[in-house]
């Protein structure tokens, strides 16, 4: 098992004014039905209320502190602004207390500031991304993410995403210049199943393991899956098989990420 460095994270409370309980749902949707399975338990959390619109333009912001949100895999930043409004953002790689943040078409290109596509030159790494404009960055906001301004032309940025895919965003969609910290997420280790029960993950039950009328793999005599394709327990085919339907949203996609 391996823990993240908690380094250079401040140790005060949370705001408590940016704080909201979250409540259970343990993977069910909006009827009371299991949407994801294997969800459930884990340990009590309050949600921060991060800004992902960054739309107090003009009004610079300096990080009073860097702290942990365990609804994340990334860190966040308490942004204090000149007007005494105090915000949560997402902490980029390189921002640390004391910085100033501003966002804006005027802001300057440097990290942590946030502003229209327009406004960053071609070939910045960005993150946070508005897939429609003034929706909220919804693109490039866990851990160690990042996307890349290739070029802008005739009203639309090419923006090559995380999983390599290039798709246009239209100028006007904001986005926080530098990539989100805590890169070393990915280089941790469970280690044991009880940590797992923490984050409200419950165990998993293999196909084989299960009877026929319970799964396509199950039955037989010894560990065989009947000499068919991967399926869900529903029939469907889980390895290798495209889920994605044909969206309007197509026409935007320059370069796909799976040739």
């Amino acid at each position: 098992m391996s823990v993240r460095p908690f380094d250079g994270l401040g140790e005060k409370k949370p705001e408590k004014r940016l704080l909201k309980a979250k409540k259970q749902r343990a993977g069910r949707d909006g009827r009371g039905r299991i949407s994801v399975r294997h969800r459930g338990g884990g340990s009590r959390r309050k949600v921060r209320v991060v800004d992902v619109k960054r739309a107090k333009d003009g009004v610079p912001g300096r990080v009073a502190s860097l702290e942990y949100d365990p609804n994340r895999s990334a860190d966040v930043a308490l942004v204090v602004y000149a007007d005494g409004d105090k915000r949560y953002v997402v902490a980029n790689d390189g921002m640390k207390v004391g910085d100033v943040v501003n966002s804006g078409a005027e802001a300057e290109a440097k990290v942590g500031n946030a502003m229209p596509l327009r406004n960053i030159p071609a070939g910045t790494v960005i993150s946070c991304l508005e897939i429609k404009a003034g929706k909220g960055a919804q693109i490039a906001r866990a851990a160690g993410t990042y996307c890349t301004l290739l070029a802008k032309e005739g009203g639309v940025g090419h923006v090559r995403l995380p999983s390599g895919e290039v798709r246009l965003f239209p100028l006007e969609c904001r986005a926080t210049v530098g990539e989100i910290g805590n890169a070393d997420q990915a280089n941790v280790k469970i280690g044991k199943a009880g940590r797992k029960r923490h984050m409200g993950i419950r165990p998993t039950v293999r196909g084989v393991a299960m009877n026929p009328n319970d799964h396509p793999h199950g039955g037989g005599e010894g560990k065989s899956k009947g000499g068919n394709h991967p399926q869900s327990p529903w029939g469907w085919f889980t390895k290798g098989a495209r889920t994605r339907k044909k969206k309007q949203s197509d026409k935007y996609i320059v370069s796909r990420r799976k040739k």
